[in-house]
């Protein structure tokens, strides 16, 4: 779907809300999304593969959260076909700035190794994107990611297409109209992915 309607931080919020979310396209068209089935991650039954449990408990990467924002989303934009254009970035940065927007880093030697962003909204977590240049690094950040959320009373973590990544970690793929029940259910909860509180309205 593709609307011909001012693309905001707002109508960004108002999309997800409803179960869809957007994509750059050449152009700088944005069109608009609502797969059925939709994957999610099981957070009740997430699985770490053993080898990347180890590496996670040896405290190999140092991980932080929102401490630089710009060069995740564009090192995730970097890539040969990517739908992370100039006016995602643009908004999403703005959604940062406001609170609802995050990243999740890892560190190896002081360099950023790896990591993903994606957007807070009650108890839901939208995930955009990840990248890595050391290995694991982008494995390591699903799995603070999966902590972090567990510790705040997240109840949903969508993934919106099923990946052979994702498969690792027991996503799995339900129907829309499941994904739109729990998606009111976790709407209401009153969590916080960052510490910071909301900074602005949109």
């Amino acid at each position: 779907m593709i609307f011909e309607r001012e693309f905001t931080p707002a109508l960004v919020l108002a999309a997800y809300g409803a179960g869809i979310f957007p994509m750059g396209e050449s152009r700088g068209r944005i069109s608009w999304h609502s797969p059925d089935p939709r994957c999610i991650i099981d957070l009740e039954n997430f699985h770490t593969p053993k080898r990347l449990a180890r590496t996670y408990r040896k405290g190999m990467f140092e991980m932080k959260v929102n401490h630089n924002w710009d060069a995740v989303i564009r090192k995730c934009a970097e890539r040969k076909t990517t739908w992370i254009t100039e006016p995602i970035i643009a908004v999403y940065t703005r959604l940062h700035e406001a609170g609802f927007a995050h990243s999740v880093e890892a560190y190896a030697d002081g360099r950023l190794a790896g990591g993903l962003y994606g957007v807070s909204l009650g108890g839901a977590f939208f995930g955009e994107s990840m990248f890595h240049e050391v290995t694991d690094a982008s494995k390591i950040s699903l799995v603070f990611l999966v902590e972090r959320m567990r510790e705040r009373g997240f109840t949903l973590l969508d993934s919106q297409f099923m990946t052979e990544h994702l498969s690792q970690f027991t996503a799995v793929n339900i129907p829309r109209k499941h994904y739109l029940d729990r998606l009111q259910s976790a709407l209401p909860l009153d969590c916080r992915f960052g510490d910071e509180q909301i900074k602005t309205p949109l």
